[in-house]
């Protein structure tokens, strides 16, 4: 493998019904295993359309794994302390069974603090409660039992344990997954020191690698997902990408950043946001400056937080994988997906019908 693995991650914020959020997220994962992804990632978001749609990823991905055959299918993220670990864990198994062991399991501690009292827990709690949720979440996946009885899922979970990624903004979060032997998932929401508001992305993010890196067992291997906002179009089709990416980067470095934006005009924006949006020799450019993917061993594209179209994002896609992505060097087509989760062996191939696209 020359570079990261190219994957993708849903946009899941259509102005539109849910069944056809869910239709066009398929359609885009379906896009982006014909065009050499070598995972999708989707996350989890609870209460309310505006902030992702997706409560249940599992379900999702359960969906997905009758449409394709060989893409990666990852959980990006579960918000592992609002969920039952025990029921996360057997949800995990069914699904990699069902895609022929293709699931990679991307948790974290949560991001909105406001959706933990719904369910019982304590938001100011939920680093503890990720620590011994992670530890019952794994230890059912490897099989090892359920702590206190003589109980084990069924199905077994294999070596899913060997394929769990903590999603992290710090440098101790980066030393906790290295600890564990976990991967690393990097946000492009990555917030920034308020005296460097408009740090670099890969300034924040190199030392959380190093940190990982130090941390991990010897002969673990180097996962490292650095999640980034790219939008890809052709030349014609230029102008309108950069209207519908202008309202979503100024609101980003608005409200994650807390920077005055009223001065900036969109090339600062994308600038200030870390945002790759433009035709194919753009964003080709811009990626190639972003010296943290040269540390990555993954990275995963999404549209967010432009506001386009369900047809735009799959042209992105589809220009990401046939254009970009050969000339960065980054990894596609099926042996770079097997190479994500390590089976150095054809992957079982599903339930795929006869003229699915």
């Amino acid at each position: 493998m020359t570079g990261p693995r190219l994957g993708f991650f849903t946009r899941l914020l259509e102005p539109v019904p849910a069944a056809d959020r869910y239709r066009f997220a398929l359609e885009q994962i379906d896009q982006a295993e014909r065009s050499g992804f070598a995972s999708a990632w989707v996350a989890q978001h609870h209460f309310g359309e505006d902030e992702g749609g997706l409560p249940s990823p599992f379900v999702l991905l359960a969906a997905a794994t009758q449409r394709t055959s060989q893409i990666a299918l990852a959980t990006g993220v579960v918000t592992l302390p609002i969920d039952d670990p025990l029921r996360a864990a057997e949800d995990a198994s069914v699904l990699d069974r069902l895609s022929g062991g293709r699931v990679q399991l991307g948790v974290a501690s949560g991001g909105t603090p406001s959706s933990f009292a719904a369910f019982g827990q304590d938001a100011d709690r939920r680093s503890d409660i990720f620590s011994d949720h992670l530890e019952v979440f794994t230890e059912a996946l490897a099989g090892r039992g359920v702590r206190g009885t003589s109980s084990r899922i069924y199905p077994p979970g294999g070596d899913l344990s060997e394929r769990i990624w903590q999603a992290t903004f710090s440098i101790e979060g980066g030393r906790r997954a290295g600890r564990n032997g976990d991967g690393l998932m990097l946000s492009r929401t990555q917030p920034r020191r308020p005296e460097a508001p408009d740090a670099p992305l890969h300034e924040v993010q190199l030392p959380i690698i190093d940190a990982y890196r130090e941390a991990l067992p010897s002969g673990a291997p180097v996962r490292v997902l650095a999640s980034r906002t790219a939008l890809v179009v052709d030349e014609g089709d230029r102008t309108r990408a950069l209207e519908l990416a202008e309202s979503g980067l100024r609101h980003l470095a608005e409200t994650m950043f807390s920077i005055d934006t009223t001065d900036l005009d969109i090339d600062a924006l994308i600038r200030i946001t870390d945002t790759h949006v433009g035709t194919v020799d753009e964003v080709v450019t811009s990626l190639a400056a972003d010296t943290s993917l040269r540390a990555a061993s993954d990275v995963s594209f999404q549209v967010h937080s432009i506001a386009a179209t369900h047809e735009l994002t799959l042209r992105s896609l589809q220009l990401l994988g046939e254009q970009v992505a050969p000339r960065l060097g980054f990894a596609t087509g099926p042996e770079a997906a097997r190479d994500l989760h390590g089976a150095h062996r054809p992957l079982a191939v599903t339930h795929r019908s006869e003229g699915t696209s």
